[in-house]
């Protein structure tokens, strides 16, 4: 098979299950528990529903004449990321009613996105890919290793892990839909772009998710030096989020790469299973 062959794609048995479920309506939070994951935790959640909504975007634009399969997989893709943006807008009201500026975070992030979606569609496409992958890498990790990342600053777990879940499940919809959009391209091209997008992407995405957690640490009162060696330690020490997954990053830019290489559904089939038991076990006694 060529280094950039279109004929590796997700798994052909792979169902992509839409679970629209809440989560923390009634919640509250309270500021200043576990500062730093809250506010990694939070500037996560401040950029998925306009991030959410262009993934959205880049991969409807290019719908229209892909196989069955994966026409199937978009639709179940866009009614999962529709799901996520609901369920991290109620989250964000919940940091908001704790008292944190979610507000200018969002402000700065839909200038991003607009940014982005002045580009060409193809290079949108390709964004999307490069971040879907950020999201699946970080929710392999959060549901390989729950006990390491559930910490009282991230909100309800179930909410990380049901989102974790999907974004597993999908991750190949929109690189196989950017493999599709660029069939005719050559294979060197192919493979130079994505990979061109994704160093963008990372500095990107790294720069930007760290501006805003800092931003939510001041609000801690947490500032200088010492919120930014604190973060780094989060991110690169312990739990280390981003060191642990440097490997499955640096995979994306070998030639013939595709998001399932690493077939994890098992850590999918161990979540449903779990969460089966847990509602079997809330039904009282008849």
């Amino acid at each position: 098979m060529s280094a950039n062959s279109t004929s590796r794609t997700s798994p052909s048995d792979l169902t992509l299950t839409v679970r629209d479920q809440r989560f923390g309506r009634n919640a509250k939070r309270e500021k200043g528990v576990d500062p730093v994951a809250s506010a990694w935790f939070a500037a996560l959640s401040a950029s998925f529903p306009r991030g959410e909504a262009m993934f959205i975007d880049a991969v409807k634009a290019f719908r229209d004449d892909v196989p069955e399969d994966l026409a199937r997989e978009i639709r179940a893709f866009i009614k999962q990321e529709v799901n996520h943006s609901r369920e991290h807008l109620a989250f964000n009201r919940a940091l908001e009613a704790a008292g944190y500026d979610i507000a200018s975070l969002d402000k700065r992030i839909a200038g991003l996105v607009a940014e982005t979606q002045e580009k060409p569609a193809i290079v949108q496409l390709a964004i999307t890919a490069a971040l879907e992958h950020f999201t699946a890498m970080f929710a392999h990790q959060f549901l390989k290793h729950p006990d390491r990342y559930a910490t009282p600053g991230m909100g309800d777990p179930a909410l990380w892990s049901w989102h974790a879940v999907e974004e597993i499940e999908h991750k190949g919809v929109a690189f196989d839909t950017w493999l599709h959009a660029t069939r005719d391209w050559k294979p060197m091209k192919r493979w130079s772009v994505r990979n061109i997008v994704m160093l963008k992407v990372t500095g990107r995405f790294l720069r930007n998710r760290m501006q805003d957690a800092l931003a939510l640490l001041e609000q801690d009162g947490i500032t200088g030096t010492s919120a930014k060696l604190r973060l780094a330690w989060h991110l690169l020490g312990n739990p280390g989020k981003l060191r642990r997954i440097f490997p499955a990053w640096l995979g994306y830019f070998r030639p013939g790469f595709h998001p399932w290489d690493e077939d994890d559904r098992y850590l999918i089939a161990r979540h449903d299973s779990e969460y089966a038991a847990a509602n079997l076990e809330s039904v009282p006694a008849q």
